[in-house]
């Protein structure tokens, strides 16, 4: 799995300019790609490893992460619901009004987040290849343990040019996420990037299933990311 700078600079919580320093001083691994760079995840979690950064986040965050133990994604995604047969162009406005309906926020911090993604770059939108992407706001936010939302947006037609994935495929399949907190930001970006990596729940958004079969697939998820307790919510 080929990671790109901006997911690398979020999964050890350093600016860009930080991981070009590492790659031109600390030989981090890295691919030059048409432009772009690409890192392979396995050989940065070795290079990370060998210099003491053993405690990683996001994408490069290991499968036991305390966020994967003790919040479920099956809540969060019936909050921010599943939107289908979105135009590219309306994109803006579905995270809009998933924004809006935030849980647990005040209208103040709403509206501020809503005029964030409105603003120039206020959002990133962090191509993960197979057709999907993980848009978040760029400005990370404190919004307390209860709030936090995620939404899976289907669209119509793929995403343009200005968002190149790592493989080359169409990006037609957004998750959509709002953390409570920078940290929680980090750990649901690898939790949802592991979910993608393959089972039930990748076949059946692909095959843009009904609604109820991607939920059941999210929960199982929560329940074996859980060690199989599948107990009540912990948040």
């Amino acid at each position: 799995m080929y990671l790109n700078l901006t997911q690398i600079a979020e999964s050890f919580g350093v600016s860009e300019k930080v991981v070009e320093d590492w790659m031109h001083n600390e030989g981090l691994p890295h691919t030059p790609d048409r432009g772009r760079l690409l890192f392979d995840r396995a050989q940065v979690a070795n290079w990370a490893a060998d210099r003491g950064l053993a405690a990683k986040v996001g994408f490069l965050a290991p499968a036991g992460s305390a966020f994967a133990t003790n919040w479920r994604l099956e809540p969060l995604l019936r909050s921010g619901r599943i939107w289908r047969d979105v135009a590219p162009e309306a994109v803006q406005e579905v995270f809009q009004q998933v924004v809006a309906s935030l849980p647990g926020v005040t209208p103040a911090i709403k509206q501020l987040l809503a005029q964030r993604i409105c603003a120039k770059n206020g959002v990133n939108f962090a191509p993960i290849g197979g057709g999907f992407a993980l848009p978040h706001t760029s400005m990370r936010v404190s919004l307390g343990r209860d709030s936090g939302t995620v939404a899976l947006v289907l669209l119509r037609e793929p995403l343009g040019a200005q968002v190149q994935a790592p493989d080359g495929l169409p990006i037609k399949r957004l998750f959509f996420f709002v953390a409570p907190s920078p940290r929680a930001h980090l750990d649901l970006v690898g939790r949802i990037c592991r979910m993608l990596a393959r089972g039930p729940l990748r076949d059946r958004v692909v095959r843009s299933a009904p609604d109820d079969e991607i939920f059941q697939a999210i929960e199982a998820a929560d329940a074996l990311a859980s060690g199989g307790a599948g107990g009540g919510d912990a948040r």
